[in-house]
C-alpha cells in the first residue's frame, strides 16, 4: 500500500481558496473513485470535490469553517501501491517527511503569517519602493488581496496619520447566549457586503412605474403559453428586457470597476444577476447573454437557476460574470428599499410589489370617474464614484418608459 496526497484542484478562474463547508468522509472510511469528499465554498458557489482515487481515508486536513488553498492538501489516502498517478501525487512537503501532513492554513484576521500574500506586481513594486512589508497588511480586496490603497494607508499611518480603519470592538458572549459562527453562504454574504461597503459610494433613486399595460400584456401572453402547456412568465423577463433599453442609452450602467487600475470597464455582454432567497441565505445567480435571449428563454433560465439555487445545485459558472443585478422579493417587496450595489458592479435595481390604487380620470364632458390602476416602485442604487445622479435617474426613467410601453419589449417576438 502507498499514501496518496490529494490537493484542492483549481475550481474556477481567479479562485485561490475556498471555505470547507462540510466534510463528507472521515478518517477510516473506505472510498471509491469519484466519491464526494468535501463541500467547498468559493465566492458564492458551493462545489463538491470528488476523490480521484479509491482507497482508505487516513486523514482529512482542516475543520469545517477553515479556508483551504487551491493546491493545498485536503485528504491523505491509503491506496494500492503501483497505481499512483505522478500527475496527481502531491510533492513531498517538509512536514510530511517528519510523518505529519502539512496543516491547513486558516483564514486569519490579517496577512501577517507565512501564507502567500495576494497582490499584483504593481502593488508589490509600490510596497518595495515605500518600504512596506506586505505580510503585515490587512488586504481589503477579494480573497484578502492587498490593494494599492492598503499600501498607501499603511505608509500614512506609519508617518503619524490616523489608521485607515478602527479595530473591531471586542464582544463578550454570556453563558446562556447562542454563538453562531458565520460559515458557508452566510460568511460569503458578509464578506461581499463588507467589500461593497468598503469601495462603493452609494446613492439610491426611487421612482414609480405604471404597470397596468405590462400586467395586461403579460396576462395575454401567459394565457397563450398555458394553452400550449408552456411555463408562465413572471415580471422579471420583461424587466430584464427593459434594462437592455436603458443600457443602450446609458452603457456605463452595464459596467464593472477595476479597483487596481481605477477604471470603469464597460461590458458589451449583458449578464444579469438575480437575487434568490434560499434557506442558507441570499444567492445571486446569473443569466448570461440576456441581449440575445427571448423573453421565454430568459424566463426559462430564471426558473431553472432559481430552482437550482433553492436545491443548492448551482454550478460555479451560474454565479460568475454578472454585470448588473436585479433584486426582488416579489409579494414581500414592500414599498421601497435601498439595495446594496454588488461590487464590482456599479448599479443594482430593486423591484417592489405592485399595488392597486384609485385613479381619478377626467372625461371629455368635464366629469370625472375613478378607475382602478396599479403601480410599482423601482429603486436603483448606484456607485456615485462613476455614476452621477442625473445619469442614474435618466437610466431608471428609460427603463420605466419601456415597462409602461411594453410593446417595445416584444421586438424579439417572445
Amino acid at each position: 500500500m502507498a499514501q496518496f496526497e490529494f490537493k484542492l484542484p483549481d475550481i474556477g478562474e481567479g479562485v485561490v481558496e475556498g471555505e470547507i463547508v462540510k466534510w463528507l468522509v472521515k478518517a477510516g472510511d473506505q472510498i471509491v473513485e469519484d466519491q464526494p469528499l468535501v463541500e467547498v465554498m468559493t465566492d458564492k458557489a458551493t462545489v463538491t470535490i470528488p476523490s480521484p482515487r479509491r482507497g482508505k481515508v487516513i486523514q482529512t486536513v482542516g475543520k469545517e469553517g477553515d479556508v483551504a488553498k487551491v493546491h493545498g492538501t485536503l485528504v491523505i489516502l491509503e491506496v494500492e501501491s503501483g497505481g499512483a498517478s505522478t500527475a496527481q501525487a502531491a510533492p513531498t512537503l517538509p512536514a510530511q517527511q517528519a510523518g505529519q501532513p502539512a496543516p491547513l492554513q486558516t483564514a486569519p484576521s490579517g496577512n501577517g503569517d507565512d501564507r502567500r500574500v495576494l497582490a499584483t506586481p504593481v502593488t508589490r513594486r509600490m510596497a518595495r519602493e515605500m518600504g512596506v512589508d506586505l505580510s503585515q497588511l490587512q488586504g481589503s480586496g477579494p480573497q484578502g488581496r492587498v490593494m494599492k490603497a492598503d499600501v498607501l494607508a499603511h505608509a500614512e499611518y506609519r508617518t503619524g496619520a490616523p489608521p485607515a480603519r478602527a479595530p473591531a470592538p471586542r464582544v463578550e458572549s454570556m453563558t446562556q447566549d447562542e454563538v453562531r459562527p458565520l460559515r458557508g453562504l452566510r460568511k460569503s454574504i458578509a464578506r461581499s457586503m463588507v467589500q461593497s461597503h468598503t469601495y462603493v459610494v452609494p446613492f439610491t433613486f426611487v421612482e414609480e412605474c405604471d404597470t397596468a399595460a405590462l400586467t395586461a400584456m403579460r396576462e395575454r401572453i401567459n394565457a397563450g403559453l398555458v394553452k400550449r402547456g408552456d411555463a408562465k412568465l413572471s415580471y422579471l423577463p420583461f424587466i430584464a428586457k427593459a434594462l437592455l433599453r436603458g443600457f443602450a442609452k446609458y452603457p456605463d450602467l452595464n459596467g464593472i470597476m477595476d479597483e487596481e487600475k481605477q477604471s470603469l470597464i464597460v461590458k458589451k455582454d449583458v449578464n444579469l444577476g438575480f437575487g434568490a432567497a434560499t434557506d442558507a441565505g441570499l444567492t445571486v445567480f446569473v443569466v448570461h447573454d440576456v441581449a440575445h435571449k427571448s423573453l421565454r428563454e430568459i424566463g426559462a433560465e430564471i426558473d431553472r437557476l432559481g430552482a437550482a439555487a433553492r436545491e443548492n445545485k448551482l454550478q460555479l459558472q451560474d454565479l460568475q460574470g454578472s454585470t448588473f443585478t436585479i433584486t426582488s422579493l416579489g409579494r414581500d417587496g414592500g414599498l421601497m428599499a435601498t439595495p446594496v450595489v454588488k461590487h464590482p458592479e456599479v448599479a443594482i435595481l430593486g423591484v417592489h410589489k405592485i399595488k392597486e390604487y384609485a385613479k381619478p380620470v377626467r372625461l371629455p364632458t368635464g366629469q370625472t370617474h375613478v378607475e382602478i390602476a396599479e403601480r410599482m416602485n423601482l429603486s436603483c442604487s448606484f456607485d456615485h464614484r462613476v455614476i452621477d445622479g442625473h445619469i442614474g435617474a435618466a437610466f431608471l426613467y428609460e427603463v420605466i418608459r419601456a415597462l409602461e410601453s411594453p410593446e417595445l419589449l416584444l421586438v424579439d417576438c417572445c
